[in-house]
């Protein structure tokens, strides 16, 4: 990677007022979370089960077999140990800075969160928000964790207890939409991170840009590729660790 594209992004992000960055499970893998579809990714990793990662995380599955639904969510899906690395750290700084407006993101791990992002709007949901089918009873992700019972149950009235995660089969939330929407809409600057751009309707998302310039970090080759202003294809904690290390030398 050359030094001029790392001192090129970092001049537009300096020079950026409204940046939005987008971004999906790439930024997690630095944290020690799998991805889905890399070849050590998790849909990989469970050729041998009977049912395949996009059977189990459906929600007709979770209906009909909820006990196997948890036995992947808790050991596939739950990193509980997991930190934010330099990417989500980067973020929460230009949000502090006042230069960042959203972090828009297909993650379920909570990490921009942790590392402090406040204006992030989970496309996908969030694992650290349960609720009771029955009776809408909020329960933690501790909760969900601690049970001994193979399904969660809600202690208010029995009922099973559904981690807040959009499922295949089920809609996005409408009003996240409309947010995310309106925020790519009056970006200047979009910083898309960590995804194929290949989940949709969650990728159809970035079309909404009209802003000057976006940037595509991401490792491997995505169809956005050839539309980007600026293509990086290494690590994204370590190229927005570097950029975080210009615009603080800079000031």
């Amino acid at each position: 990677m050359t030094l001029s594209k790392i001192e090129k992004l970092a001049s537009w992000v300096k020079e950026g007022r409204r940046i939005v960055f987008f971004g999906g499970a790439g930024i997690s893998t630095e944290s020690g979370i799998p991805d889905f579809r890399s070849a050590a990714g998790i849909y990989q990793q469970e050729k041998a089960s009977p049912y395949s990662p996009e059977e189990i995380l459906s929600r007709p599955f979770f209906d009909r077999h909820p006990e196997v639904f948890y036995d992947f969510y808790k050991t596939k899906m739950i990193h509980l140990h997991a930190e934010p690395n330099q990417a989500h750290r980067c973020l929460a700084w230009l949000e502090d800075e006042g230069k960042l407006d959203a972090v828009i993101t297909q993650n379920i791990d909570g990490l921009h969160q942790k590392a402090g992002s406040r204006s992030v709007l989970e496309l996908h949901g969030s694992i650290h928000r349960n609720y009771c089918m029955d009776c809408g009873r909020f329960h933690s992700l501790e909760e969900v964790m601690s049970t001994g019972d193979p399904v969660p149950k809600c202690e208010t009235c029995g009922g099973t207890v559904k981690p807040d995660v959009v499922l295949y089969g089920e809609n996005l939330d409408t009003q996240v939409i409309e947010r995310t929407v309106e925020a790519i809409s009056e970006a200047d600057l979009l910083l898309i991170g960590g995804t194929s751009l290949t989940v949709q309707p969650a990728a159809h998302l970035v079309t909404y840009f009209r802003g000057q310039r976006t940037v595509l970090l991401n490792a491997s080759p995505t169809a956005y590729d050839n539309q980007a202003d600026l293509l990086i294809a290494e690590p994204i904690g370590t190229v927005l660790g570097q950029v975080e290390s210009l615009l603080k030398a800079g000031s």
